[in-house]
């Protein structure tokens, strides 16, 4: 990924601290992926002790998660103090963490289940992200995910590549490279799937504005950090126009990416005639 597209985190905390108020308003295309994403556990066999909702945002998953495992104890950890402040009103009981999700301030295989919609793409590094969710889940545990996909506001990319020279979309990440990321990362049996969805506006300030609302903002290295001419704003706007449906509706393509995979038995794992087995204290992780 090019520096220009790398994620600055302080930016990503900021935006979403200013839309921390106003979030649960507009969150229309998060609710919709919480949902999905939460009929993906209706198949799986497995009772949980402790549950970590990774990025949970205001903690609209906790109550369905509350109600799904009431024995688990549950853990809602944000990167951004105003989003937990609003967790804190859905489930009196679970704990709250300030923490980013590429350093878990967890213990190694303290949690059975680690449920995260929409957050791994705005982590500046995704595969640290991932090893960190498998540091912290225990046999039999589950890593069950959504996370935007390359397809995500290929419209407004491509306006704005019409208009200026800076960035505007995150690159999200490809389905392959989040695979290859659970199987390094130590996952076993991961199972990915895609899903497109439309949302549509009257106009470019309401999607912009839903944007806003929901914190969903530029963070990108390479984003303009000045002001936007209104000649700049008049050519992407120009640029978007081609895309207006029939119904007279302006697109945003999302592409989503539905991940479950999981923690391998640890007594299933023998060293073969071809392999050689050492002591992991010489790979230099952090305990």
């Amino acid at each position: 990924m090019g520096d220009h597209l790398s994620i600055d985190q302080a930016r990503v905390r900021s935006s979403f601290a200013r839309a921390a108020g106003g979030y649960d308003s507009a969150d229309i295309l998060q609710t919709e992926v919480r949902e999905r994403l939460l009929e993906r556990l209706d198949p799986v066999s497995l009772s949980p002790q402790a549950v970590l909702d990774l990025g949970s945002g205001t903690g609209k998953a906790l109550p369905a998660l509350a109600a799904r495992f009431p024995q688990a104890w549950l853990l809602a950890l944000d990167l951004v103090p105003e989003m937990l402040a609003r967790a804190r009103e859905r489930v009196p009981g679970a704990g709250l963490v300030c923490a980013d999700a590429a350093c878990l301030p967890l213990a190694g295989q303290s949690v059975d289940l680690v449920f995260s919609s929409l957050v791994l793409h705005w982590a500046p590094d995704i595969a640290r992200a991932v090893t960190e969710a498998r540091r912290v889940l225990r046999h039999p545990g589950l890593f069950c995910l959504a996370t935007l996909g390359p397809d995500s506001y290929g419209e407004l990319r491509s306006a704005w590549a019409e208009a200026d020279r800076y960035s505007h979309v995150l690159a999200f990440p490809e389905m392959h490279n989040l695979g290859d990321a659970l199987v390094r990362a130590g996952f076993a049996e991961p199972v990915l799937a895609t899903e497109h969805l439309t949302l549509t506006y009257p106009d470019l300030p309401a999607l912009v504005r839903d944007l806003r609302v929901t914190g969903t903002g530029n963070a990108t290295a390479g984003r303009n950090r000045g002001l936007t001419s209104p000649r700049t704003w008049a050519r992407m706007a120009a640029a978007y126009e081609r895309f207006r449906t029939p119904e007279g509706r302006l697109p945003a393509t999302i592409e989503v990416l539905f991940a479950v995979a999981w923690v391998p038995d640890p007594a299933a794992r023998r060293a073969g005639p071809e392999e050689q087995s050492f002591p992991i204290s010489r790979l230099g992780l952090r305990g």
